[in-house]
């Protein structure tokens, strides 16, 4: 209600008290949709701001004595009103909108008009035509506005804002209330519901009227909660909570002010705090759920160990460098055909069956582990969304955040949606996802201390150790990148993969090569399995 035309008219009034005689001495913007206009007092009084903010979501206005400008990112703004002397501050009738009259020392006048009108809200300014300008629609033009994105302002013509209504019972009685009182809004009417206003006949409506307006004319204002939002209502309402009450307009606004935007600062941090916190869970539960269907398949179809007991109890009937074999299975009770390589004898490619199963039962085991890890994880993210959701005050926020500095610096890490991230050994290592994507890890978040991997001589993801001040790279962290490396490349079932291993300052990339590609001058080859599993 704090657009509200009761609410402004008593607002202006008050404001007019303080600003008659005061000149303009600055007036810039250093926030977007915020304007701060300075009124400097030749006598012992304070020098006087208001803030304007005229978001489309939230239009305010904020009366305060002291503000410190910054010392970049500002601009002057309607700078035709410098060392203007406030004359009077108007009132527009029936209208969510007031005028500052302003005059310069060479008497010429201005009107500078606060538009409040929701998300429309706007400043606009207006001088007054000279004898020799054409005055047949208006004694004013205007000569700018703030938000230049409301083209339709510039045709507004200041002796036209006002509406000028007649509001007497026999207006009332033949048009009923919208028509005769266009100025309530949605708090008023609510208002007069609680009072059984539709019920009752039009004489008993008029006397609700008139006695809403005696409480409303009793200059007192009332500041409260309901529903987590800040209101400001010219009425007792017993919905709020925490309720403030003033007589000063300026006062209470500004309590409406300060109020509305904490509880909002509050909204927006646990927003943000709240979607990279549910970016994680839902990203641990689908790894969750991919490494737990990955593990099964391999439960269902590693036969490997199986196979290698085969070929062992028949290594006499093996005929020598043949590629497959068919064979009396005693674990499935029927005969299998088994891929053998040629160049080797049947023990050695039994070896090769019982090392494959060996490596499946590592990768089985590191899986189980991934998967209690994770769903660890899980449950702590389900315990930091809940506690999150239900703090409602900013500063409670604020600390638990910083109580909990190390999840929610992984919540601001850009790295853990922008790539795959892993971590081994306290070491993180990404994993660019796509040729466009490896060009940003390698150009943007890469450092020339971090690490840099890549499968040689074939296509596949760049691969970074992220540095660690005082920490040298161990070899096992190294091999478990390459493994990385290898593992998201065109080698990805090889039985062995040579991985590039280079510090990133040995990696460029020349103008006009394509995505991904990048020149190496100078590396190191390690020969890994790839693997997927730390």
């Amino acid at each position: 209600m704090q657009n509200n035309f009761y609410f402004l008219r008593k607002f202006s009034a008050e404001l007019s008290q303080k600003l008659v005689g005061m000149r303009i001495f600055t007036c810039f913007s250093q926030n977007k949709d915020e304007l701060i206009i300075g009124f400097a007092a030749s006598n012992e009084k304070k020098d006087v701001y208001i803030r304007a903010s005229l978001l489309s979501d939230f239009a305010c206005l904020n009366i305060v004595t002291e503000f410190q400008r910054a010392k970049k990112n500002s601009v002057d703004l309607f700078t035709d009103l410098f060392d203007c002397k406030v004359l009077a501050v108007k009132q527009i009738n029936n209208d969510r909108s007031f005028s500052i009259c302003l005059e310069n020392y060479a008497k010429q006048k201005f009107e500078l008009l606060f538009k409040m009108y929701g998300n429309r809200a706007n400043v606009v300014l207006f001088k007054e035509k000279t004898e020799d300008e054409n005055k047949e629609n208006s004694m004013y033009e205007i000569i700018e506005t703030f938000h230049k994105k409301l083209q339709a302002d510039w045709e507004i013509i200041y002796e036209n804002i006002a509406k000028n209504i007649t509001q007497n019972y026999d207006f009332f009685a033949l048009n009923g209330i919208k028509k005769t009182f266009p100025t309530f809004d949605k708090t008023i009417f609510d208002y007069l519901e609680k009072q059984d206003f539709s019920a009752q006949t039009t004489e008993k409506q008029w006397e609700i009227l008139q006695h809403f307006f005696s409480i409303i004319d009793e200059n007192k204002f009332y500041v409260g909660e309901k529903n987590n939002i800040t209101e400001l209502v010219l009425f007792q309402d017993d919905a709020l909570a925490n309720t403030r009450t003033y007589t000063s307009a300026i006062i209470a606004i500004n309590d409406f002010y300060y109020s509305y935007s904490k509880l909002t600062s509050l909204d927006k941090e646990k927003a943000e705090v709240l979607k990279k916190l549910l970016k994680l869970k839902i990203k641990t539960q689908n790894y969750l759920k991919k490494t737990e269907e990955k593990m099964l398949s391999f439960l269902d179809s590693s036969r490997n160990e199986e196979i290698a007991n085969v070929l062992m109890a028949n290594l006499h009937i093996i005929p020598a460098k043949t590629t497959t074999v068919t064979l009396f299975d005693f674990y499935q009770n029927n005969d299998q055909i088994i891929k053998l390589k040629a160049d080797l004898s049947p023990q050695k490619n039994a070896e090769i069956y019982y090392r494959k199963a060996k490596n499946e039962k590592i990768e089985i085991a590191q899986l189980q582990k991934n998967i209690a890890q994770k769903e660890t994880e899980l449950k702590t993210f389900l315990v930091h969304i809940d506690t999150i959701e239900a703090i409602i005050h900013l500063k409670d926020l604020r600390k638990y955040v910083k109580e909990n500095t190390k999840l929610f610096d992984e919540v601001r890490d850009e790295t853990t949606y922008l790539f795959k991230r892993f971590e081994f050994k306290d070491f993180v290592i990404l994993v660019g996802k796509s040729a466009k994507n490896n060009d940003l890890l390698t150009q943007k978040y890469t450092y020339k201390e971090d690490l840099w991997l890549h499968a040689k001589d074939v296509s596949g993801s760049h691969v970074v150790i992220k540095f660690r001040a005082g920490k040298p790279f161990p070899s096992d962290v190294i091999e478990k990148a390459a493994q990385l490396a290898a593992y998201y490349s065109k080698r990805k079932n090889d039985t062995l993969c040579p991985v590039i291993v280079t510090p990133k300052k040995f990696v460029r990339k020349p103008k006009g090569m394509a995505d991904g590609q990048v020149m190496v001058d100078k590396e190191s080859v390690v020969m890994v399995v790839p693997s997927e599993f730390l």
